[in-house]
């Protein structure tokens, strides 16, 4: 590779999500309400988590620190999309492209410990209720949160130090719409297979380890349930974990397919589908699935709209 291929200053062209004009202005108006919602409904759980005393559990302490991990991670990409789908065509610097890669990645591996905390936190306020509240004091709740923050920027410097130690060779077409890791990787001039290595292994260990503990509370959960054989314990169980479930498979079933599933093909398009679901449409479900039937949170909200009304008058 001789010195006039090389470029240090390389513009990363990004193929899009169509090249149709009609179509992207209609996935434009699409991802615009989408994310509008996402972060609207994200902040109303902060908000109303703050504002009503009921909701200051550890549950919804951490619920807050994961609808903040939601809105900065929408806030890493979908501007920037919407920015190329409204210009038609997308560019970006090697710094912008480093800098969207990694606040992407460490606000996805934040939230990945998040939710193993939270199934934590489940397991000891269901089989521990005694010594709950001493075991998730304040402290221990601002220490645990704390650590998925820290863990998620520390190890989305990892991975983005890993991708662009690598020189690349300009002009570089990255196919997918955001500065995706995977594609990013194969575009450097050199072998990069080391890093693939060692990116496969800290995403395997920082999924491994938070599904392992999700897996052992929820089990644990559940044997202690069937010993109390108690339909109603059971039944409350499942009401208030079964969000959090639901947001763990999606979550994790999205950051499998992408990261950590084998490659049979090269399908740009499956890509593609699986990072519009875990960019755009996981952050906006995460609010819904957990106020849906979540009654302290209606019942927060009533009261929230009550005062408004009353103040209005």
């Amino acid at each position: 590779m001789g010195p006039d291929n090389f470029n240090t200053s390389t513009e990363f062209i990004l193929e899009g999500l169509s090249h149709d004009r009609k179509t992207q202005i209609l996935f434009f108006v699409v991802i615009l309400l989408i994310y509008i919602f996402t972060v609207v409904g994200n902040a109303c759980i902060i908000l109303l988590v703050r504002t009503d005393s009921q909701l200051h559990t550890p549950m919804y302490f951490f619920l807050t620190n994961l609808a903040g991990v939601e809105i900065c991670y929408v806030n890493s990409t979908i501007p920037q999309i919407l920015a190329h789908l409204l210009a038609g065509h997308a560019e970006l610097s090697l710094i912008r492209c480093a800098l969207q890669m990694y606040t992407a990645l460490a606000m996805a591996t934040a939230e990945a410990l998040l939710l193993g905390v939270m199934a934590y936190d489940r397991y000891l306020a269901i089989c521990h209720p005694l010594v709950y509240n001493t075991a998730m004091g304040i402290q221990h709740q601002v220490l645990l949160a704390s650590a998925c923050w820290i863990g998620g920027l520390c190890g989305g410097v990892f991975c983005v130090s890993l991708t662009f130690m690598h020189p690349f060779c300009g002009p570089c077409c990255v196919k997918h719409f955001i500065c995706e890791m995977p594609m990013v990787l194969k575009l450097t001039c050199d072998d990069p297979h080391l890093s693939e290595t060692l990116i496969f292994g800290f995403a395997a260990i920082f999924l491994f380890c938070p599904v392992s503990l999700i897996l052992t509370s929820y089990g644990l959960i559940l044997s202690s349930l069937f010993q109390k054989q108690s339909v109603s314990a059971l039944r409350k169980a499942f009401s208030t974990c079964g969000s959090h479930l639901a947001v763990v498979t999606m979550f994790y079933g999205s950051a499998t397919f992408v990261y950590i599933a084998p490659r049979i093909s090269t399908a740009l398009d499956n890509d593609k589908k699986a990072a519009v679901f875990y960019l755009v449409v996981t952050p906006l479900l995460n609010p819904i699935i957990y106020t849906l039937r979540n009654k302290d949170v209606h019942a927060a909200m009533a009261k929230v709209l009550r005062k408004w009304r009353s103040e209005k008058r």
